[in-house]
């Protein structure tokens, strides 16, 4: 499940973003309106936690034209409490909004929500071509063989590929959504990581056909090889 966040504000996009990879979700973030339509159109996310107040634009803005382009549930922040705004982004189609400061907790308890008020939280297996994974079971099927057992690491890795699979993920969203850190340090254990992860999933490990390697940039899960497994 990808959430695109879009917040002007450094910090909190930092804070929501790490309380969303902890909880499982993959994360994409935005700092202003034309930032955030560009990830938007790019990532296709399942849900939106957009700002009202933001540079080159408004939240109010970025929702409109979200709504042009898709159905997806829009949460809006906003440090106001003018009823008169609430009124305006409910009409322009969000789905909810919650007052800033909040806890991550509470973020947390109404993203589930929103996400099950549109069916997409149903608790069920993250699919992707033949993939099946059970995140809760830590547990990948492949074209209905007999489940492989995964490390909850492998889990969190194959997650946000599967989320963003036939694109590339870059290294250090990977660190920060499996590990929920940043830094150079841990480049290594993520190498050892996609190491493990292809010795479980790859027919010949050594020439990956799934799981590849993007010099320079991260690594993406190819779809359409998997899907000829």
């Amino acid at each position: 499940m990808k959430i695109l966040t879009v917040d002007d504000d450094a910090d909190l996009l930092a804070l929501v973003g790490f309380a969303l990879t902890q909880a499982g979700y993959a994360v994409v973030k935005a700092a202003d309106a034309p930032d955030a339509l560009r990830v938007f159109d790019a990532e296709a996310p399942d849900l939106v936690i957009l700002d009202i107040n933001l540079p080159s634009g408004s939240g109010f803005d970025v929702c409109r034209a979200i709504r042009h382009r898709a159905r997806t549930p829009v949460m809006m922040l906003t440090v106001r409490g003018e009823e008169a705004d609430l009124v305006k982004a409910l009409e322009l189609g969000a789905d909810d909004y919650l007052t800033k400061p909040f806890s991550p907790r509470t973020l947390l308890a109404r993203v589930k929500a929103l996400l099950r008020r549109a069916g997409m939280e149903t608790g069920g297996p993250m699919t992707s071509g033949p993939l099946s994974l059970d995140l809760e079971g830590l547990a990948l099927g492949i074209d209905g063989a007999p489940p492989l057992r995964l490390t909850r690491l492998e889990a969190r890795l194959l997650q946000i590929l599967m989320a963003n699979a036939g694109h590339v993920v870059g290294t250090e969203r990977l660190l920060v959504h499996v590990w929920g850190r940043r830094g150079s340090g841990d480049r290594q254990l993520l190498k050892q990581l996609v190491h493990r992860l292809r010795h479980k999933i790859e027919p010949d490990p050594e020439h990956p056909r799934y799981l590849l390697t993007e010099s320079g940039a991260g690594y993406r899960l190819a779809t359409a090889t998997v899907a000829q497994r």
